[in-house]
């Protein structure tokens, strides 16, 4: 065990300092996951190049207990969203999320996952993953270097170390719905949106003329 489980206010005589210590449930259990947490082996863009540096021996991130990275979702703990996240690959990203077991976590890796980055008015980018996905821990950079992914991921292990089983939402009575997955058509389109745009269509419908309508205009004009 280390220094940081031990529980603060109680005195443990010296000679059972090295056999006893006395800490809470939250902590041992924040400590476990902290120390093992597993990335999803995925890329997006150029970002994923740094990231995959960042598990490279020079910076080598195993130092924190995460090396095992995971090619399936169903055994990973968090999401580096590496890179442009475009209108197509969008409905992927919503489904390799749903896939993952509680609890997990999403780091936006660079400009463009955190708000689009240079390519935030592209017709086809997305500006933002955090619109769709609750994000954890943000990382600025085009594209982050593996020391920003690092101090990144160190984040996310203080953000850990602060969760407690009364509060966090996988452990609540409530069942959590999974984010539905948008739709890629003329655009994309959130299905919790469904109802706005179905009443923004009829709008528009109603205020244009039907063709019948048209024709009765054109007839009584004079010539």
């Amino acid at each position: 065990m280390t220094d940081e489980l031990k529980g603060q206010g109680y005195d443990i005589p010296p000679e059972l300092a090295g056999n006893v210590t006395i800490t809470t449930l939250d902590k041992v259990n924040n400590w476990a996951r902290r120390s093992s947490i597993w990335p999803m082996f995925f890329g997006l863009a150029c970002c994923a190049i740094e990231m995959i540096c960042t598990a490279g021996p020079r910076f080598d991130f195993s130092r924190f207990g995460m090396e095992v990275m995971r090619p399936t979702p169903r055994q990973s703990d968090a999401m580096i969203v590496s890179g442009t996240v475009t209108k197509k690959m969008l409905p992927q990203i919503i489904r390799l999320y749903n896939q993952m077991a509680e609890p997990k976590y999403v780091i936006a890796m660079g400009a463009c996952a955190s708000g689009g980055g240079p390519f935030k008015e592209g017709y086809s980018v997305v500006s933002g993953i955090d619109k769709y996905l609750p994000v954890d821990v943000y990382i600025p950079g085009c594209p982050p270097t593996p020391q920003a992914l690092l101090y990144g991921l160190i984040k996310l292990q203080e953000r850990i170390d602060k969760q407690s089983f009364r509060t966090v939402r996988w452990y609540q009575k409530e069942a959590e719905e999974p984010i539905p997955v948008p739709v890629y058509g003329p655009d994309i389109m959130d299905p919790r949106q469904y109802d706005l745009i179905k009443e923004y269509t009829h709008q528009k419908l109603a205020e244009q003329p039907t063709v019948g309508q048209d024709d009765d205009q054109a007839a009584g004009e004079p010539a």
